[in-house]
């Protein structure tokens, strides 16, 4: 996946330990904090000695302690990401800010943001064609999340003002086209790409400045900072925002979970 933002693992691993002396010293002071009795230094340092003790016999607590946290915060994100895909799910399909292909009246929506300079992007372009091709009443969305600098933002303004004149499936064989770019994609690129596709290039290069075409991309990378997405390709299905290029097959089964039951896990 290509990232906006790195998290420093240091940092994030740190914040467990801390946690970790913080709950032993406050579960070994509450007695005396109870009694109103604030701990002595001689008892302080004695419940430091004894928790610097217990950590060095048992190291595991430590990563035991890791463990949770991890687990806690992936529900954490998982639950405000899922809320935020609800409170968004207008904006998230809105014509004005995507491109829509596939069955216009599908009954599953798969969304991907996407960048035309991510790897990433590049190898799952295969799955969602694929998926488009093998399943009828799939309906897929594309946004333009262009993160990955000026050269990402260029070619997202050639293809969001490419939409104007290219509907439907000859958008998704410029996009395709687009992604299969070899090296920097770039407006110069996108515009040799659009022109092959059948597109007015003056007329394109005339929309790319339109300021509906600003608008349209600062609004999904605004979008996209309120869902959390970190990085791209960035695909939602349900209520889930999957990250990655996590594969056909991975896909398939979230959207056949979805179209069985409502959530891309039936068993959850």
């Amino acid at each position: 996946m290509a990232f906006r933002t790195l998290t420093s693992l240091a940092r994030a691993c740190l914040r467990p330990a801390g946690l970790v002396l913080g709950l032993w010293l406050a579960a070994s002071a509450a007695p005396a904090m109870a009694q109103g009795q604030p701990l002595s230094p001689e008892q302080r340092k004695a419940v430091t000695d004894l928790i610097r003790e217990t950590i060095l016999k048992n190291p595991e607590i430590i990563q035991d302690a890791l463990v949770e946290l991890e687990r806690r915060n992936t529900v954490a994100q998982a639950e405000a990401q899922r809320g935020a895909v609800a409170a968004e799910k207008a904006r998230i399909t809105d014509p004005a800010t995507s491109v829509i292909i596939g069955n216009p009246e599908g009954d599953i929506t798969l969304v991907e943001f996407m960048d035309y300079n991510c790897g990433f992007c590049k190898r799952a372009m295969e799955d969602v064609t694929a998926l488009t091709k093998a399943d009828p009443k799939l309906r897929v969305v594309l946004k333009d999340f262009p993160i990955l600098g000026p050269d990402s933002v260029e070619a997202s303004r050639v293809a969001v003002a490419a939409k104007n004149q290219l509907q439907g499936q000859k958008y998704f064989d410029f996009h395709n086209k687009l992604m299969a770019v070899k090296g920097k994609v770039n407006a110069a690129k996108a515009l040799e790409i659009a022109k092959e596709a059948g597109a007015d290039v003056a007329l394109l290069k005339k929309d790319m400045e339109a300021p509906a075409t600003k608008a349209a991309i600062e609004d999904t990378v605004a979008l996209g900072d309120r869902l959390g997405l970190t990085g791209t390709p960035a695909f939602i299905v349900g209520e889930e925002i999957v990250f990655g290029a996590v594969g056909q097959a991975a896909l398939k089964q979230k959207i056949d979970s979805v179209r069985r039951c409502g959530k891309t896990d039936c068993a959850g």
